[in-house]
């Protein structure tokens, strides 16, 4: 008995011989193939793409710098105490900030210090939200999670970005960031802060005025004075920050600290 393949005229199975080819995984776009292009060995192709993609959001929203504000993912609006306390003024430091630090530019010159989080929920809402409010842009550097972490409904749609990188987002919310704001929060927002942090103190950012909200939560999880007395940094590193209570006394520090919104 003949094979179905071979029970087909010449011109059948050309024709299906032709499908095969096409069809076969090796036959597709390589852009195309996301068997190829989630592989191994195109990992750094993903880590520019994950860069350009970003890149050219920001470009098209004239985004020339940005303020990064970090903290808990768990602080509630509406939680007693602390929680509460944090969420109301990094909320509030959102909309200040948007509104005098030129967020709302809309003239050629571009958009100066505008909000940036990592798109999540708590702290990093409060601060989009604020912005939100104050009518700016507002961004939100998403990460895929194993537990999956959605953008607040806060952030700019066409600013809501996500990468599969931490790296790749770190540096995203670092080369944009004319300063930082840190709230407390738990081991991200720890990382997030001695990144800053560490490229200040090795020169690697010129500029990048660091202020940490609620000098009682800083000083009691970590010992700074413990690490001068240690030798471990100077005791002039200990000025590469300040610390704030208020949404207010924190712009009034970074414009302190020389943040200006330039008309150009």
């Amino acid at each position: 008995m003949l094979s179905t393949v071979e029970a087909l005229t010449p011109e059948t199975r050309a024709k299906v011989d032709e499908l095969q080819r096409t069809e076969a995984p090796a036959y597709r776009l390589a852009a195309l193939d996301p068997d190829f292009m989630l592989g191994d060995s195109t990992r750094g192709v993903r880590f520019q793409l994950e860069y350009a993609k970003a890149q050219e959001g920001m470009k098209a929203a004239h985004i020339r710098s940005t303020i990064v504000v970090f903290g808990s993912a768990r602080v509630r609006e509406n939680a007693p105490g602390n929680h509460g306390r944090w969420y109301k003024e990094a909320r509030t430091f959102g909309y200040i900030a948007s509104r005098r630090g030129g967020a709302l530019n809309e003239d050629g010159g571009g958009r100066f210090n505008v909000i940036a989080t990592g798109g999540g929920p708590g702290i990093m809402e409060a601060a989009n939200r604020g912005a939100a409010e104050a009518g700016a842009p507002t961004i939100g550097f998403n990460i895929t999670l194993p537990h999956e972490q959605y953008p607040n409904p806060y952030t700019t749609p066409s600013l809501s970005f996500r990468f599969h990188y931490f790296a790749m987002r770190k540096m995203h919310l670092a080369m944009h960031s004319a300063a930082l704001v840190v709230f407390p929060g738990g081991f991200g927002t720890l990382d997030e802060l001695f990144e800053i942090i560490t490229l200040r103190q090795t020169g690697k950012m010129s500029f990048c005025p660091i202020v940490l909200m609620d000098k009682a939560y800083w000083t009691r999880i970590i010992n700074f004075d413990a690490l001068v007395e240690e030798g471990f940094i100077k005791a002039e590193d200990l000025t590469l920050f300040d610390f704030a209570e208020t949404a207010e006394e924190c712009w009034s520090i970074l414009e302190r600290k020389g943040l200006t919104a330039p008309s150009e």
